[in-house]
C-alpha cells in the first residue's frame, strides 16, 4: 500500500505567519521554506490554494495583486511562500523596481530556502521573466519544480505536447537540472506530484531526496 504523503497533513494545518515588504521584515531564517513563484496572473495563488488544500493566498481576477512577501506556517519548521507576482504592465514601475529589489534579496540570501515552484501559463510559457527566473536557479544551483498551469485550458493531446514542447526548450539552455509537470487548480490536476516535490523538499521522512538526511530537530 502506498504510503501517504506527509505533506497533506501539514497542509492541512498550513496558517498564515507573516507578510513582509522587505527581506528584513522575513521570519527568522532556520528549518525549510519553498517559495512559489510566477509572472502576473499564471495562476500562482489558485496553484498554492489548490496544493494546501486552504483558501491561504489571496487570488484575484486583477494580475498584480500579490505584492508582498507572504509566508504560510506548515509547522515549527516548515515554511511556504508566496512571492509577489511580476510582469503586469499596470503596476507602476517604482512598485515594480521595489518587488524587483526585495525578491532579489529574498532569493540571494535566504538560507532556509530549499527550492523554487516556479508557475508558467501553459499558453504563455517561457516568458522573459520565466527565463530569469531559471537562469537564476541554475546559477545559484536552486532546484527548481515548474508547474505549467491552466492545462484545463488546452485539449489533453495539445496539453501534453505543450509540456514536451517546453521540456526541449529548457534542456537545450538550461540541461537537466529542472522538473517540470502540468497542473490544473480547477480540475485539481497534478496535485500529487507536486506534493511529492514539496515533500521531498521539506524533508518529510522516507519522501526527502535520496541521500538527503532527514531533519527532525
Amino acid at each position: 500500500m502506498q504510503p501517504k504523503n506527509p505533506i497533506i497533513g501539514l497542509c492541512q494545518q498550513a496558517s498564515f505567519l507573516i507578510s513582509a515588504a522587505k527581506v528584513e521584515q522575513c521570519p527568522d531564517d532556520f528549518g525549510h521554506e519553498v517559495a512559489f513563484a510566477g509572472r502576473s496572473n499564471a495562476g500562482k495563488s489558485s496553484a498554492l490554494n489548490t496544493l494546501t488544500h486552504a483558501s491561504l493566498a489571496r487570488t484575484s481576477k486583477t494580475p498584480g495583486r500579490t505584492q508582498l512577501l507572504n509566508f504560510f506556517k506548515l509547522d515549527d519548521e516548515r515554511r511556504l511562500v508566496d512571492l509577489p507576482g511580476y510582469g503586469y504592465a499596470k503596476v507602476p514601475i517604482p512598485l515594480k523596481l521595489h518587488w524587483q529589489k526585495h525578491l532579489e534579496a529574498y532569493l540571494g540570501s535566504r538560507e532556509s530556502l530549499r527550492g523554487l515552484i516556479l508557475m508558467m501559463d501553459i499558453r504563455h510559457p517561457l516568458t522573459e521573466f520565466d527565463e530569469l527566473m531559471l537562469d537564476w536557479s541554475i546559477a545559484s544551483q536552486m532546484p527548481m519544480h515548474i508547474l505549467l498551469t491552466k492545462a484545463d485550458k488546452l485539449a489533453f493531446g495539445a496539453a501534453k505536447n505543450a509540456l514536451l514542447k517546453v521540456q526541449q526548450d529548457i534542456r537545450k539552455r538550461w540541461g537537466d537540472h529542472v522538473s517540470i509537470q502540468l497542473f490544473s487548480a480547477p480540475k485539481r490536476m497534478g496535485i500529487e506530484e507536486a506534493q511529492g516535490v514539496l515533500a521531498q523538499w521539506l524533508r518529510l521522512g522516507e519522501f526527502a531526496e535520496a541521500g538527503e538526511p532527514v531533519d527532525e530537530e
